[in-house]
């Protein structure tokens, strides 16, 4: 009987031609919480706010602190993007260490031996997912650059008559494609191999008492893991959209 922890997110069903994954499954539940919480907490905004309401603005406002500090004027456009990133990036990875999430699903029989399928599987874990995440904060700042800067100024950045500018603009094109796989990558590699570790000491080890310290870890790790992804792509939107010196 195979339990390890599948490298890529398994099939569940399709619609149409669309497959639909464990990930995929776990995403939308990701999507509908945060969408449910959005609304309830703003749905009637009053001067004394109620629960949902008061945590709504300590979030916000915690966050726009940290992010004027670094953005400054433009704090207002970069936060709604920047706080997206983190509650999304953070929700799916603590919903992944919830009870039942990669434990419960179904077997499936391949060259006659049995592979378990959960129902769901923590987003991050699945490097399309993160992949994904880069892809939109690549192009979102990049989007931005070319709104502060104006397509000629953008283009300033990456190409120029003098050769050494021409040379640095080259490397700073090599730079943003890096980006997509040091974003995806440090992502998807910490959560996955946080759910591995979580995989093998229920079923390896003393199942109840020796995962406890690991899932305090990665409450930590997942954490830590959503901010500097959103911290990383508000730097990289601060810098893109700076005018150069030259």
């Amino acid at each position: 009987m195979d339990t390890h922890v599948a490298l890529s997110a398994e099939k569940l069903f399709s619609i149409g031609p669309f497959p639909v994954t464990n990930s995929i499954l776990t995403t939308w539940i990701v999507t509908l919480l945060l969408i449910a919480f959005a609304y309830f907490a703003t749905r009637k905004i009053k001067a004394v706010p109620g629960f949902l309401q008061n945590i709504a603005e300590a979030m916000v406002e915690a966050f726009q602190d940290l992010v004027s500090s670094v953005a400054g004027d433009k704090t207002k456009v970069f936060l709604p993007i920047i706080t997206t990133f983190f509650f999304f990036i953070i929700v799916g990875n603590y919903l992944g260490l919830l009870p039942g999430v990669g434990s419960i699903g179904f077997f499936e029989t391949h060259d006659g031996q049995k592979t378990f399928v959960p129902f769901f599987r923590s987003i991050n874990s699945d490097l399309n997912t993160t992949l994904a995440l880069a892809l939109v904060s690549v192009f979102a700042t990049h989007y931005l650059s070319i709104k502060y800067l104006g397509l000629g100024g953008y283009l300033g950045k990456f190409f120029s008559l003098n050769p050494i500018f021409l040379f640095v603009g080259l490397l700073e094109i090599v730079s943003e494609i890096t980006k997509l796989f040091s974003l995806s990558f440090r992502l998807f590699g910490n959560v996955f191999a946080g759910e591995v570790l979580l995989t093998t000491a229920s079923t390896k080890l003393f199942a109840i008492i020796v995962p406890i310290p690991f899932y305090f870890l990665e409450l930590l790790v997942g954490f830590v893991q959503a901010l500097i992804f959103a911290m990383l792509t508000l730097v990289f939107m601060v810098i893109l959209t700076q005018k150069n010196a030259h």
